[in-house]
């Protein structure tokens, strides 16, 4: 994975007042931290903030002016919940070499049979590798897979120099027999029963009276 530079400023203004005018100038309030070191508070620019952070796991070179430079990973993003602008970033600090511990997204691949269920029972798996060289995402394939048929972490194709760092049984991928539209309608009644909602009966027809 490529790093991204990013220029960062250091900052002693600290509290919510100083957050707020920190983000008006379209600049993201962050700390880095790790290996020891006291946690150093910084800006980034926003703009450029946000497009590295579309990668996930992104490796960030963060050059602070007149300052050091860090190699650091995104541990913590803090977004709007409304606007989905990043409102603060907790960054680790990491060293060239070093491995480390990450979620991976799974992404999967091809269509099953017709009649199969796939359901994702991990969309994420923890792997480590070393920093500099860590996965995007891990793809599965499930081509052709049949009702019954199941993915497991340790049939996980990783990238070399990757391994896992979950138990090699954890279920990722179950595929399941679909269900039929008498099922469907079945359970849905089931729950509308639960929920206490009761269907109306359906209106009956007038019976046209007999011609005399």
């Amino acid at each position: 994975m490529a790093e991204v530079k990013i220029q960062a400023e250091s900052r002693s203004e600290f509290g919510k007042g100083a957050a707020r005018r920190i983000r008006r100038d379209n600049k993201v309030p962050a700390v880095l931290y790790g290996h020891g070191s006291d946690p150093v508070h910084i800006t980034l620019p926003g703009h450029d903030t946000m497009l590295a952070l579309k990668t996930a796991n992104a490796l960030l070179l963060i050059e602070v002016a007149g300052g050091e430079s860090h190699l650091a990973l995104p541990k913590q993003v803090q977004r709007d919940p409304l606007k989905g602008t990043i409102e603060h970033v907790d960054l680790v600090i990491v060293k060239r070499g070093e491995k480390v511990q990450v979620e991976v997204a799974v992404h999967l691949e091809g269509e099953a049979v017709s009649d199969a269920l796939v359901v994702t029972e991990h969309t994420t798996v923890l792997v480590e590798a070393e920093a500099t060289h860590l996965p995007e995402q891990i793809t599965v394939s499930i081509e052709g897979l049949e009702p019954g048929a199941q993915i497991h972490a340790s049939d996980l194709q990783l990238p070399s120099g990757t391994t896992l760092a979950v138990e090699p049984e954890t279920l990722i991928v179950n595929v399941t027999a679909a269900p039929t539209a008498e099922q469907v309608d079945a359970e849905l009644s089931d729950a509308e029963a639960e929920a206490g909602i009761e269907k109306d009966e359906p209106a009956e027809e007038p019976v046209a009276a007999a011609a005399e």
